[in-house]
């Protein structure tokens, strides 16, 4: 049977509502089974393979932690520390909803943790203040992508593990280009709030601000804690991760003491059904992109973009970052990467991409897919806790893509962006 076939079969699967990674799989498996050449005991050597990864370690620790400062009041505490920093300015608490996302990314890692866990918090606080449900989703919605930019970064330990890249450095070159993410965004923040005259607090004084982040303190600790332990030597990003999971227990029963030990096994609960999905995504994918390459598409496809390569390099990489916004729109982020990143990273090393400025412009390209249907599951994220339309909350999100893009285009046109960081601190590029 075909390649072409299998894509056909695959994609037949995925529009009748099949879940990704079962989609991937069977796909895979079938192809196997019709090729004469190849033998049926590589599906069950591939999988297994593909989650026998000692950086994928860090993921269900990350999820975990994040899980946990949900349920002890943590995100709450950042939030109302983000707000005492910016709230005084038109539209404060979208301002605040970008600066919280910010912090809470030094965190989590994950979009979909902050839409879901700090997204409630923030969307019940600009309700009570007079903003639109419009204005509040598309908000919340945007700066969730702030999240797997700004390290701790889940995706970017899963690139690192397909393209064999530094984590640390990718981590320290998501630093800069998250925060211009985030500086776009209060822009845009900023012009509806002064078009729409939306509210503003007053300025706190020393004394709020003060006890606000004496609050928060010990949360905007967790990341500084983080990238010193990683970028000094101290441990591992997988460390890390397992670190950060401990540090957040002990936040939520001895420092706040808003986490009871009986909400524990729902937060262990949480992360297995997360990482459940996740692992089974990486396992299939892995599967399938064995399957094309034996099957030589990439080989294929990049005798075809060769071309592109050597007469038009700048074209190459705008065909690129087209097609992976596009893929994004409709593929979950793992499955994609780890379909797509043996294919394109090799090609996109051919014009001078590092793997650390590749690495965050696919994760980006990819965070962006997560806020533009049909797929998008940030969006879908933030209609739940809103109670908002889907199509709604969709449409009200779409100005804030600007900023995100321009970011994208940045990274994509000037490594500096990516690299500097990672070379100045660490002498990786």
């Amino acid at each position: 049977m075909s390649m072409n076939l299998i894509f056909v079969i695959w994609i037949c699967l995925l529009l009748a509502g099949m879940p990704i990674y079962t989609g991937l799989g069977l796909a895979s498996i079938l192809h196997i089974l019709t090729s004469p050449s190849l033998s049926p005991f590589v599906v069950s050597q591939k999988v297994v393979m593909a989650a026998n990864s000692f950086p994928l370690l860090a993921i269900p620790f990350f999820i975990l932690m994040g899980n946990i400062m949900n349920t002890s009041g943590v995100t709450g505490r950042i939030f109302n520390f983000a707000n005492a920093l910016v709230g005084w300015m038109r539209g404060g608490l979208g301002h605040a909803n970008v600066v919280a996302s910010v912090i809470f990314a030094g965190m989590s890692g994950s979009a979909v943790a902050d839409a879901g866990g700090l997204g409630q918090i923030e969307i019940a606080a600009m309700r009570r203040g007079g903003y639109d449900d419009d204005f509040t989703c598309a908000v919340t919605a945007a700066s969730a992508t702030v999240g797997p930019i700004i390290p701790p970064s889940l995706p970017m330990i899963i690139y690192a593990v397909l393209a064999e890249a530094s984590v640390g450095g990718l981590f320290l070159g998501g630093m800069l280009p998250g925060l211009c993410m985030a500086g776009g965004m209060m822009l845009m923040v900023r012009y509806y709030a002064i078009k729409r005259h939306y509210p503003y607090s007053p300025m706190p004084t020393i004394g709020s601000l003060w006890t606000s982040f004496r609050q928060a303190f010990w949360a905007i600790l967790t990341p500084i804690i983080l990238l010193v332990g990683i970028f000094w030597g101290i441990c591992t990003p997988t460390e890390s991760a397992v670190i950060a999971a401990f540090y957040a227990l002990f936040l939520g029963l001895f420092v706040y003491r808003e986490l009871k030990f009986r909400d524990i096994p729902k937060a262990i609960l949480a992360t297995n059904e997360s990482i459940g999905v996740i692992l089974a995504l990486i396992m299939t994918a892995a599967l399938f992109a064995w399957d094309l390459s034996i099957a030589q598409v990439p080989q294929t496809i990049g005798r075809y973009l060769d071309d592109f390569t050597l007469s038009s390099p700048v074209l190459l990489i705008i065909g690129i970052n087209i097609f992976l916004l596009f893929v994004g729109c409709f593929m979950e982020t793992t499955a994609a990467m780890m379909i797509l990143v043996p294919i394109l990273f090799p090609i996109a090393e051919k014009v001078g991409m590092s793997s650390i400025q590749f690495g965050v412009m696919i994760v980006l390209n990819l965070m962006i897919g997560t806020v533009t249907p049909p797929i998008g599951v940030v969006l879908f994220v933030t209609s739940n806790v809103a109670k908002v339309p889907f199509d709604r909350v969709a449409r009200a999100t779409l100005p804030f893509l600007v900023p995100l893009i321009f970011t994208l285009l940045l990274i994509a046109v000037w490594p500096p962006l990516t690299t500097w960081l990672p070379w100045a601190i660490m002498g990786v590029k």
